[in-house]
């Protein structure tokens, strides 16, 4: 489900700098619920911290303030490369899925967003358990002194393979995701008694952070094993601080499920659930003042503060089609102030 429409008036490379500083943003706003919903999910402070506030204080408590934002770096690095190969795997995925006539259904454009997704995942699957290794860790006692020397590290101890440690859980749960999307989808006009397309502003940022809580519910337990799987090294002290012993995605299950129940496979879904709406709500007016920088400095709007139009500008141009007008009409100004004989 899109987040935005594409708006003709950007360039490829501004929409995806206004995507890469609005998600950087979202993200260091929201990372102590992150930190929460990991730590949680490893299970470190299981036994010592209940709920996103009890986490929060035991490590401001015990490692100090910045350590609420352990793993932000490299969660707001790997963004613009994500970013990068998620829109030209969904390009590759909407060419595919496009029907002889052109048209694709939205079950079709759901699942080229969610193999979009995953692909991008996978590829900077590396940076993620990174940024799990540094969550878990003790800042005052770190294993890794930053995110290269834990890629070193992790390569040299553990092999390349351990980078991609809980991979496979990405793929298993792009499953469930894509189906709570099409959930949503589907009764968005139930839920609003109107069609999709004429839904305001509120209406669409409500229903990306209730698709977000559905899917990321759905998704949450094969994203609480890769959370496990990341952590666990032998290198590690206390394994990582994982909470329970397991041999493999399947008998990490199965070790929950026998050590905690069913729900322990939801462990942290408070705190995640919680950063849904400050999330998507940072985001979406990070983008959208990008967005109007970007329409002033094209020449789209009078101001970078309102969405005010110029005067005389066709909206409908693409910013190197403006761009090519302004300077016809600029050169044809300059030949009519020549002098002539």
């Amino acid at each position: 489900m899109a987040t935005w429409r594409r708006d003709g008036r950007l360039t490829g490379s501004q929409r995806l700098l206004c995507a890469g500083l609005a998600g950087a943003l979202s993200l260091s706003l929201t990372a102590p619920l992150e930190l929460a919903t990991v730590l949680a999910q490893v299970g470190v402070v299981r036994s010592r911290a209940r709920g996103p506030w009890g986490v929060g204080l035991r490590v401001w408590r015990a490692e100090g303030p910045r350590a609420l934002w352990k793993g932000n770096a490299v969660a707001c690095l790997r963004l613009f490369p994500c970013s990068a190969v998620q829109l030209a795997a969904y390009r590759k995925f909407v060419v595919l899925f496009t029907d002889d006539l052109g048209h694709i259904s939205q079950w079709r454009s759901i699942m080229a967003g969610s193999l979009a997704g995953m692909v991008s995942t996978i590829v900077t699957y590396p940076t993620d358990l990174i940024k799990t290794r540094l969550i878990v860790q003790n800042m005052l006692e770190p294993s890794y002194r930053g995110i290269l020397h834990a890629f070193s590290t992790i390569y040299q101890q553990e092999g390349f393979l351990a980078l991609y440690r809980g991979v496979s859980l990405t793929i298993l749960g792009a499953l469930p995701f894509s189906a709570g999307s099409l959930l949503v989808y589907m009764n968005l006009e139930k839920i609003w008694n109107g069609p999709r397309d004429r839904l305001s502003l509120l209406q669409n940022f409500a229903n990306v952070c209730l698709a977000a809580a559905v899917t990321q519910t759905l998704s949450f337990p094969f994203d609480t094993v890769k959370r496990k799987m990341q952590a666990q090294s032998p290198y590690l002290p206390h394994c990582g601080g994982v909470d329970v012993h397991f041999s493999g995605a399947v008998d990490c299950f199965r070790q929950i499920v026998k050590a905690q129940g069913v729900l322990g496979l939801w462990n942290g879904l408070a705190a995640n659930l919680l950063k849904i709406v400050p999330y998507f709500g940072v985001m979406f007016g990070t983008f959208e003042f990008c967005k109007r920088i970007c329409l002033y400095q094209n020449g789209y709007i009078v101001s970078p503060l309102s969405y005010k139009l110029t005067p005389g500008v066709d909206q409908s141009l693409k910013p190197q089609e403006l761009r090519e007008l302004k300077k016809f009409f600029k050169t044809g100004q300059l030949k009519s102030k020549k002098p002539t004989l």
